[in-house]
C-alpha cells in the first residue's frame, strides 16, 4: 500500500492522487502541511529534508517532489498507460512535465497567493496582472500544442496530462479574461470527465 503525506487542496499531492485513482492503487493518505502542520517536525523532515508536501512510502521507498513521485508511480504500476512503453513518448512525457514545473507553475503562483491567499484590500494588482498575462502566455503554448495531438504528449492519456490539467483548472479560475484556447478548451473537456480528476482536483476547492 502506497501512503502519501499532504493535504488534498495542494496542487502537488493532486498529482500524485489523481495518479493513485486513475491506477486504481491501495493507498493511505495522511492530512499534513499548511493548516494541518506537522511538516516541520523532526520525523517528517526525516523523510522529506525540504518540509514540503506530498512524501510518499512505497515498500522500502521514500520519496519526495511531486513530478519524481508521479513518474516513480506511472512508471511502477502504469506503464503502458499512465507512462508510455515507448523510450521517446515517455521522454516526451518528461519534458511537458518539466515544462509545467519551470514554465507554468511560476508564472500562475503570484495570480493564486494574490487572488486566494491575499484579503483583497492587501493584494498587489499589479503583480497579480503580470502574473496572468504571464500565465496566458504559456498556456497560449500549450493550447498550440494541443492543436497537434489529443493529448499533452500524444493521442493517448498520459501523466503529461495530468500536472497540466491540474494548472489548467487553476487557470480557468484564476485568469477569468483569457483567449478562448479552443483546442485546451477541448482537451479540459476530456480530462475533466475523468473520474479520477473530478475525485481528487475539480471536487476541492482551491483555498
Amino acid at each position: 500500500m502506497i501512503k502519501v503525506w499532504g493535504r488534498r487542496n495542494s496542487s502537488n499531492v493532486q498529482k500524485v492522487m489523481w495518479a493513485i485513482g486513475e491506477l486504481g492503487l491501495a493507498h493511505e493518505r495522511v492530512d499534513i502541511g499548511g493548516p494541518f502542520g506537522g511538516n516541520r517536525e523532526t520525523a517528517y523532515l526525516a523523510m522529506n529534508p525540504n518540509g514540503l508536501i506530498p512524501t510518499i512510502r512505497d515498500g522500502d521507498l521514500t520519496l519526495w517532489e511531486s513530478n519524481a513521485i508521479l513518474r516513480y508511480i506511472a512508471g511502477a504500476y502504469g506503464v503502458g498507460t499512465l507512462q508510455p512503453a515507448d523510450p521517446k513518448a515517455a521522454a516526451t512525457c518528461g519534458q511537458w512535465m518539466d515544462w509545467q514545473l519551470t514554465v507554468v507553475s511560476p508564472a500562475i503562483t503570484p495570480a493564486f497567493l494574490g487572488l486566494i491567499r491575499t484579503p483583497p484590500e492587501q493584494r498587489d494588482q499589479a503583480a497579480i496582472a503580470a502574473s496572468q498575462a504571464k500565465t496566458i502566455e504559456a498556456m497560449t503554448m500549450l493550447d498550440r500544442r494541443l492543436g497537434v495531438s489529443r493529448h499533452v504528449a500524444g493521442d493517448g492519456f498520459t501523466m503529461a496530462d495530468i500536472p497540466l490539467g491540474i494548472m489548467t483548472y487553476r487557470y480557468w479560475q484564476l485568469v477569468p479574461q483569457h483567449p478562448a484556447h479552443a483546442n485546451l478548451a477541448r482537451w479540459y473537456a476530456e480530462i475533466a470527465a475523468r473520474p479520477a480528476f473530478a475525485t481528487h482536483v475539480s471536487s476541492i476547492p482551491l483555498t
